[in-house]
């Protein structure tokens, strides 16, 4: 096993991951990252070949397309114990994902994470996946499993980065500014506010002045000069971004976006509700009556900010905890395994413009997909950061979260420390697992150990989410980031095969959102 000198990222073309977008110094990344190249490693059903372009070294490791298939590295671990990013360089020609399990020192005592390797597009075409651990000091093990039939990627190298490390909201963030100015990132709409209230996150933490204009220039798309918005608010998909208006009056006073807010605000006076008061997830015709759990953060949170920075009154104060409150009481699981998990979506009427109802589980869809249970954490957590200590909904909330988050932590998948796209599914070889869901739970989980709401053991859940999320974030050869594993948006369904079928969209704003709310609450930087 041949161990190399640091060397920069600049000096192997390939590696300019390596360096932080918040500018590292060359000098720094110099004494932190080592390059370890894959034909120096310990092989196990596997050769070295140097037929296909773009490697780095004399040649890379093709694994014989067996499970079990292995390359292993002594690397050396920062002493004292810290962190570090292990990335990995490889190239996928097929069309199916190759993933390999991570092991750091074994995997009795060690750290171990399943890695997905997607395709490429070719041979020649290399990319790099990375992870964060934190070995023992000193010497340490590093090894590299195919866990398919079909064996592992081609493997180039593995990097170790032991610098203080990428802060990789800023990363996602000047990726994603890079990829679209604020004209061409979309329209009105709830991803698009979801990963803008995320980088708002991020301009709280860092001042970054041009991550503020940023967002601005995208709402005042949206918003003229007297506060008029064109949109008619009649689905509370369309109230989430009413986020970024709050935001924009918080920091600039402007009273414009407190006018374009009030628009939101004063529509949940007569938006309809359900006979026990909650609010339907639309108005149009085919979801009159129903129930999202997806519903919740879509409006809950803005009224409770609307409440806090705005305008308080009864109605902000009461209401985002009581619809809370009345969704769980229609889609939480009660029974069984799944007990706290909760249904993707309810109908009242019970049909005939629901065709997924099923009385049987109470009117609701009968399927727990894992996205509506991730909106509907992080609406509990984020509510009761604003609700008083005093407030007489709170315990409910809290008693919610004290359900919920054992749940959660009962169904992460110990492989990879994401939940699956079904949650309940595990076993099924058509579910996958899901990357904004799990950024979703890993934030809710963490703020609520933070805050003492669940026992402190559920840390180890939200640690093991949080690494397993920045599994599927890796940078390309134009130093931007990438985030796989996203489900594109989804309607309700009893069909599992709808939801295992679901797109899986690069960087979809659904997951860019999520991580950098998970990022802010977990990041090294934060």
């Amino acid at each position: 096993m041949g161990r190399l000198r640091a060397i920069t990222a600049a000096a192997v073309g390939g590696l300019l991951f390596l360096q932080p977008v918040s500018a590292m110094a060359a000098d720094d990344a110099a004494a932190a990252a080592t390059l370890y190249e894959a034909e120096n490693g310990t092989l196990s059903q596997g050769v070295v070949e140097s037929n296909h372009a773009g490697f780095t070294g004399s040649g890379f490791v093709n694994f014989d397309n067996v499970a079990g298939s292995s390359v292993a590295w002594t690397i050396d671990a920062p002493e004292p114990a810290g962190p570090v990013t292990l990335a990995f360089r490889y190239a996928n020609g097929t069309s199916t994902d190759r993933p390999m399990a991570i092991t750091v020192n074994g995997t009795t005592g060690g750290t171990t994470t399943t890695l997905s390797f997607p395709g490429t597009g070719s041979w020649t075409t290399w990319r790099t996946v990375t992870v964060r651990v934190t070995p023992a000091a000193g010497p340490a093990t590093v090894k590299a499993t195919a866990t398919t039939a079909g064996g592992g990627p081609n493997l180039d190298s593995l990097t170790v980065d032991a610098s203080a490390g990428t802060d990789w909201s800023r990363a996602v963030v000047d990726s994603t500014m890079a990829r679209y100015s604020p004209g061409t990132l979309g329209g009105w709409s709830y991803p698009r506010g979801l990963y803008l209230w995320g980088q708002y996150l991020v301009y709280q933490r860092t001042g970054e002045a041009r991550y503020l204009q940023y967002i601005k220039d995208w709402a005042d798309r949206f918003v003229d000069a007297s506060g008029g918005i064109s949109q008619s608010f009649d689905n509370l998909d369309s109230m989430q971004a009413g986020n970024v208006l709050l935001a924009l009056y918080r920091e600039t006073g402007q009273s414009r976006y407190r006018t374009a807010a009030v628009k939101i605000r004063t529509r949940l006076n007569s938006y309809p509700r359900t006979s026990d008061g909650g609010w339907w997830h639309s108005t149009s015709s085919s979801r009159e009556g129903q129930l999202w759990g997806d519903g919740v953060y879509m409006a809950d949170p803005f009224l409770a900010r609307y409440g806090a920075w705005v305008s308080a009154d009864s109605f902000t104060s009461a209401e985002p905890a009581r619809q809370l409150e009345i969704y769980w009481s229609h889609l939480r699981r009660t029974s069984g395994p799944a007990a706290g998990l909760l249904y993707h979506a309810y109908d009242e009427p019970g049909g005939p413009t629901a065709s997924w109802v099923k009385p049987s589980l109470g009117n609701t869809n009968g399927i727990s997909w894992c996205r509506a249970m991730g909106w509907f954490g992080m609406a509990v957590v984020d509510i009761l950061e604003l609700l008083p200590a005093d407030h007489p909904r709170r315990p409910a909330l809290i008693g919610i979260l004290r359900d919920l988050v054992p749940a959660y932590a009962r169904w992460q998948d110990p492989a990879t420390g994401r939940w699956w796209q079904v949650v309940t599914e595990p076993g099924n070889p058509s579910n996958w697992t899901e990357t904004s869901c799990s950024a979703m739970y890993t934030y809710t989980i963490s703020r609520a150990v933070q805050r003492g709401y669940v026992d402190a053991s559920y840390r180890a859940n939200a640690d093991r989410g949080y690494q397993g999320v920045l599994a599927q974030v890796s940078l390309g050869p134009d130093g931007r980031t990438n985030i796989a594993g996203i489900s594109e948006g989804t309607n309700a369904s009893d069909s599992l095969a709808f939801y295992f079928g679901r797109a899986r969209p690069v960087n979809d704003f659904h997951g860019l959102g999520a991580f950098l709310i998970m990022n802010e609450q977990l990041g090294p930087s934060s």
